[in-house]
């Protein structure tokens, strides 16, 4: 089919497609932030398995290699939104419970935007989860040897948790 690709590590959508549907992707969560929401919370889970690789997701609506994660449901504490996120993006066992690493501002999205990250160590992932609308591919990768479009926040919250960096408030 054209467009579509035999590595699942690059995205599907290729040409004037592919920049609509990430365009369209990120349209409708400004518009969310900026016009339904006062302020938005979101978590994200650096997770790491027994040989220290990092769980990066590929999304289908922007570029690039992201920790999984989104928004916090109601009723729904950030830590179990974490987990449920990790699990419904990327099919991974996560043994212990995540621990709470920092609160970051996103400026990128209308300055309303915080994202609560949390750590896991020794996940597994018994088997990736299928092919969805959302994630195009979910997978660990060597922490010194990253993809070069893992996306710079994804970077710097790399080297905060795992190189013990000074983490910034900011997404």
């Amino acid at each position: 089919m054209k467009g579509e690709t035999a590595d699942p590590d690059l995205p599907p959508r290729s040409g004037l497609v592919g920049r609509l549907h990430m365009g369209l992707g990120r349209l409708a969560i400004l518009t969310r932030l900026r016009f339904s929401l006062p302020l938005s919370l979101g978590v994200k889970l650096l997770a790491t398995n027994a040989a220290g690789e990092v769980l990066l997701v590929r999304h289908s609506y922007v570029p690039g290699l992201a920790l999984p994660g989104g928004a916090v449901e109601p009723g729904e504490t950030t830590r179990e939104a974490a987990v449920r996120e990790a699990i419904e993006e990327t099919g991974v066992e996560i043994p212990d419970p995540p621990r709470l690493f920092h609160v970051y501002l996103n400026r990128a999205l209308a300055n309303r935007d915080h994202i609560v990250l949390y750590t896991a160590r020794d996940v597994r992932q018994p088997r990736p989860p299928g092919p969805r609308p959302e994630i195009l591919s979910a997978r660990f990768y060597d922490p010194a040897n990253l993809p070069e479009d893992v996306t710079p926040a994804t970077r710097a919250r790399i080297a905060e948790v795992l190189e013990e960096a000074l983490p910034s408030d900011h997404w």
